[in-house]
């Protein structure tokens, strides 16, 4: 048979993932970074206080496809430090890697949001991770507590310790892994002797960067907006991190 040869061009695994949006400029997803922020669809926990519930469904829709994600990404080489997968849960779609490969080929530094729900997919995923922002929620004995999942603070903390290992085995080297771990502190879900004991666990662990947020009412579910007063949720906060300032290198409050 003869004719003009057809070029057939199989599409990126990274298309598939789902896209629930898109923040093109954020000097707050990474610390000190200018970075872009996609917010993958899906998460398997059920937080309490989740501020994006609509990404916890993963069969919506998305609202962008990762083309056009790339297609911006090339055009703001240079102005960008790096790329932020979030979500919802971002290591939830095995899509992931394929599109942490493609940003990395644009030159871009990759930074990773997760609560550490699936360790074997952040383990695949962390040679080619420059930045985690890894959720801690709480002891692993109360998290289903917080997601409603049982079983869901072994696998937290099995991702805790694989990122801990992963920063030892690259300090000092040409790409080394940073890391923040970072605990809601919403006062309807802990209380000061819960979080003193995280912070004993955490420091057990080494950890050395640890943020403390306030649960906030802001996007949460209809049923759940119901944050006590910011003065007690502030109080907490700033009394957990005063006690541990002299423990952690570094102690963050939101």
């Amino acid at each position: 048979m003869s004719g003009t040869p057809v070029t057939v061009i199989a599409p990126l695994l990274a298309d598939e993932l789902s896209i629930a949006g898109l923040t093109r400029f954020s000097g707050s997803d990474w610390p000190d970074r200018l970075v872009a922020t996609v917010f993958l669809q899906g998460c398997p926990w059920d937080c309490i206080y989740c501020h994006n519930p609509d990404l916890i469904d993963p069969h919506s829709a998305g609202t962008i496809t990762w083309r056009e994600v790339l297609a911006f990404l090339e055009q703001r080489r240079g102005q960008l430090d790096g790329v932020v997968f979030s979500g919802g849960e971002p290591t939830m779609q095995t899509a992931l890697l394929p599109a942490i490969d493609d940003a990395r080929r644009l030159g871009l530094r990759v930074g990773l949001h997760t609560g550490g729900a699936f360790p074997q997919r952040l383990d695949a995923a962390l040679p080619a991770v420059d930045w985690v922002g890894l959720d801690i929620k709480a002891s692993a004995a109360d998290y289903a507590t917080i997601t409603q999942r049982r079983g869901s603070g072994i696998h937290a903390w099995r991702s805790l310790r694989l990122v801990l290992d992963a920063a030892r085995a690259r300090a000092g080297s040409d790409h080394p892994l940073a890391y923040e771990v970072r605990t809601t502190v919403d006062p309807r879900l802990t209380d000061a002797d819960r979080l003193r004991l995280l912070g004993e666990q955490l420091l057990a662990e080494g950890v050395r960067w640890w943020a403390l947020q306030r649960a906030r009412d802001v996007g949460t579910r209809p049923d759940a907006a119901t944050v006590p007063a910011t003065a007690t949720t502030d109080d907490l906060v700033e009394m957990i991190a005063a006690e541990f300032a002299g423990a952690f290198p570094s102690v963050l409050t939101r």
